[in-house]
């Protein structure tokens, strides 16, 4: 018997897995699909109550929405789960011209017509944080305001110049955005309740909700499952919040911590991430002991793949990666080529296991995640163990029976610490 509560999209692949592993700490056995799911596909996980779909809404234009989101958001419905969020990354990377938030949830509220569609961005878990309606993230231990913030402000593709969530939407679709501040969160239940519902008498299309700590978190979830809106919007802020207020309510206990499942012998990092962050991570990595190879797009592929091989027979752990750090000259050709590099980067990976087989891989940035789990014939992913908030390790379903059941860890930009690598390896935070 198939039994969902939720469906959800997820616009980028690495932040896909963020919902992942929201929803199966908070006791709800999930899994994250490669292509629209059917009911049979269902079938192969037991117990499943949440389904997802890793998508690439943040990389389309608002054209490329209308004609990719609708299908699959329809193909979603049918699964029958009474709520369906729009993931969004919890920075709201997006803008009017690219990964349009606005769009999706123009799309979405064409399919569902809710009465209103709730907008949850913060997410204490992750360290991003929404008062008064601007949107906070935590970096290298200092909290900025978003358009203050010293990556998301000069992002390449979708800058963040305005914190405030209201305006920032307001140039993304003609719906009017109402807020439920972090005053009106607190209180009695019976108060929020009232002040819930004179928000809701104005008819707002869209409510930001302020988060802020795992209280009020729980109290977002309990007015989310009152009103049980079949469409939602924001990060994996919306899952927490959910998750909290079952266990409040005793519905279900927190999932019981994964054992570690312990270091691996030897780990392959696939790195197309441009950040500074994921640049401290490679530098970390070649200091302790990984071998590095810069993936040249106009190399022989054969003697690059020679050369990994060589030197993970050698018993060294290999970071191969496209770039190190946003002023690298060689991200202007990322940029400019990005679909050759991951091609690329996926072809470079399945050659790699198949001479030197490995249990575990690790793949940095979200494009590239997807070209490598599609040539690893990956369709679906299950959490295996939390390593950093946002960035679990998981369990691969391949249709190739050489793939089936590796582990594998995927990583936006800015995620983890500056061993996130070494902590992969050992297989625990």
């Amino acid at each position: 018997m198939i039994d969902l509560a939720l469906t959800f999209y997820g616009d980028d692949f690495t932040g896909s897995t963020d919902v992942l592993e929201a929803l199966t700490l908070g006791g709800l056995k999930a899994a994250l699909f490669l292509e629209p799911p059917t009911r049979d596909d269902l079938r192969r996980f037991e117990g499943l109550r949440a389904a997802g779909l890793a998508g690439t809404g943040r990389a389309m234009t608002p054209e490329r929405m209308d004609r990719e989101l609708p299908p699959a958001f329809a193909r979603l419905k049918e699964l029958g789960a009474p709520l369906f969020h729009y993931k969004t990354c919890s920075t709201f990377d997006s803008s009017p011209d690219m990964g349009s938030v606005g769009r999706a949830i123009d799309l979405g509220a064409a399919l569902y017509r809710p009465r209103f569609v709730p907008l949850v961005v913060g997410a204490p878990a992750l360290r991003r944080y929404c008062l008064f309606g601007n949107l906070f993230a935590t970096t290298g231990g200092e909290t900025f305001r978003l358009d203050r913030h010293p990556v998301m402000s000069r992002h390449p593709v979708t800058p963040m110049d305005e914190a405030d969530l209201r305006r920032h939407l307001a140039r993304q679709t003609s719906r009017s955005i109402g807020l439920f501040d972090i005053l009106q969160l607190a209180g009695a239940p019976d108060d929020v309740d009232r002040r819930f519902e004179a928000l809701l008498a104005g008819r707002p299309d869209v409510v930001l909700f302020d988060v802020l700590d795992e209280p009020r978190l729980a109290e977002i979830g309990r007015l989310l499952w009152k009103h049980r809106p079949p469409l939602l919007a924001g990060s994996s802020g919306v899952e927490y919040a959910l998750t909290a207020h079952a266990r409040a309510c005793g519905e279900h206990a927190p999932a019981c911590a994964a054992p570690s499942p312990g270091p691996a012998g030897r780990l392959l990092v696939l790195s197309g991430s441009c950040s500074a962050v994921t640049d401290g991570q490679i530098a970390w990595a070649l200091g302790h002991g990984f071998a590095g190879l810069r993936l040249d797009p106009d190399a022989d592929e054969h003697a690059l793949v020679r050369q990994a091989v060589d030197a993970l027979e050698s018993g060294r752990s290999l970071v191969l990666y496209t770039a190190r750090g946003p002023n690298d000259p060689a991200v202007r050709d990322a940029r400019a080529n990005g679909e050759r590099v991951g091609l690329r980067l996926g072809r470079a990976a399945r050659r790699i296991l198949d001479a030197a087989p490995l249990g575990r891989l690790l793949v940095a940035g979200g494009d590239t995640s997807g070209y490598v789990a599609r040539q690893l014939g990956i369709y679906a992913l299950e959490m295996a163990a939390p390593i950093a908030p946002g960035s679990p390790l998981c369990r691969a379903r391949s249709r190739d029976d050489a793939f089936d059941g590796l582990e594998i860890a995927m990583k936006g930009g800015q995620v983890g610490q500056v061993n996130y690598f070494g902590s992969v390896l050992r297989g625990a935070a």
